[in-house]
């Protein structure tokens, strides 16, 4: 019996004899399934061809991502709190060697993550940081392929971490996407971690939203004006995305702003 994992999305799928004949998450107006077909992996095999590369993005604020790229190639987020550390996303790969680095930064009160596409291994890591909840939404509960104990589905609009982090269910790309608020990160002036639920974009200036990020279908003005009526009563300088250095640093509530207004603008014509 092997958990495999789909080599395009990186999602780990309950105890079988052999591989599923599909991968429900790939197969979906959201994502795509490999041009040259559905192929599998276990974490066993990642953990003998990929490595975790490990780099501080800003103070308190460490990225754990695979190389070579796996997937989705995202990374996740160590967010380093005196309320409690928190494992912001999630990657396919966790191994003794992230167990170590996270152990000497004080370990992980828990592990959220945003929505279907980043619950990866997610079970492995909890049980690999001590048996740690996970919390994600429970709008998204359909999506999730191994349950557990440790699974915490959430409910309502917002879920207070500790003193200093909240998650916002913002909706969107899926139903419970969700983002993070440290209102104490960056010297105290906030950031928002938003997987892609809320996209920083190539210049780092802006942000946009998509209902499929590969296949380009865009959300409506509704999902994006709900959105934003999420954030409003959050302030934060920074914006974390999804993927090494895409994010925005200094003035990133105002950046939201007139990202949320550009995009109107465009979906209207």
């Amino acid at each position: 019996m092997a958990r495999f994992i789909c080599v395009q999305c990186g999602t780990q799928y309950p105890d079988s004899a052999a591989p599923p004949a599909r991968c429900i998450v790939c197969d979906e107006p959201r994502q795509y399934v490999r041009w040259d077909g559905q192929a599998w992996t276990t974490l066993e095999e990642l953990r003998s061809t990929h490595r975790l590369r490990f780099a501080d993005e800003a103070e308190n604020i460490t990225g754990i991502g695979m190389e070579p790229p796996f997937a989705i190639t995202q990374r996740a987020l160590l967010l380093q709190s005196p309320a409690g550390n928190i494992l912001w996303d999630c990657v396919s790969l966790v191994n003794d060697e992230v167990v170590a680095e996270i152990g000497k930064r004080g370990g992980v009160a828990g592990i959220a993550i945003s929505h279907p596409h980043y619950y990866t291994t997610m079970l492995e890591w909890s049980e690999a940081l001590g048996g740690v909840p996970i919390h994600i939404h429970a709008d998204d509960r359909e999506w999730v392929l191994r349950s557990g104990p440790a699974i915490n589905h959430w409910t309502g609009d917002t879920l207070k971490l500790n003193d200093e982090m909240t998650l916002i269910r913002c909706g969107g790309h899926f139903p419970g996407s969700t983002v993070l608020h440290w209102g104490a990160a960056m010297g105290g002036k906030g950031a928002l971690f938003a997987g892609d639920t809320v996209q920083v974009v190539t210049d780092r200036k802006h942000v946009s939203f998509m209902y499929s990020y590969p296949n380009f279908i865009p959300l409506s003005a509704r999902e994006v004006r709900r959105i934003a009526d999420a954030l409003a009563p959050y302030e934060f300088d920074s914006i974390f995305g999804i993927y090494w250095n895409l994010k925005i640093v200094g003035n990133g509530k105002r950046q939201f702003e007139i990202s949320v207004e550009r995009y109107l603008r465009a979906i209207a014509g």
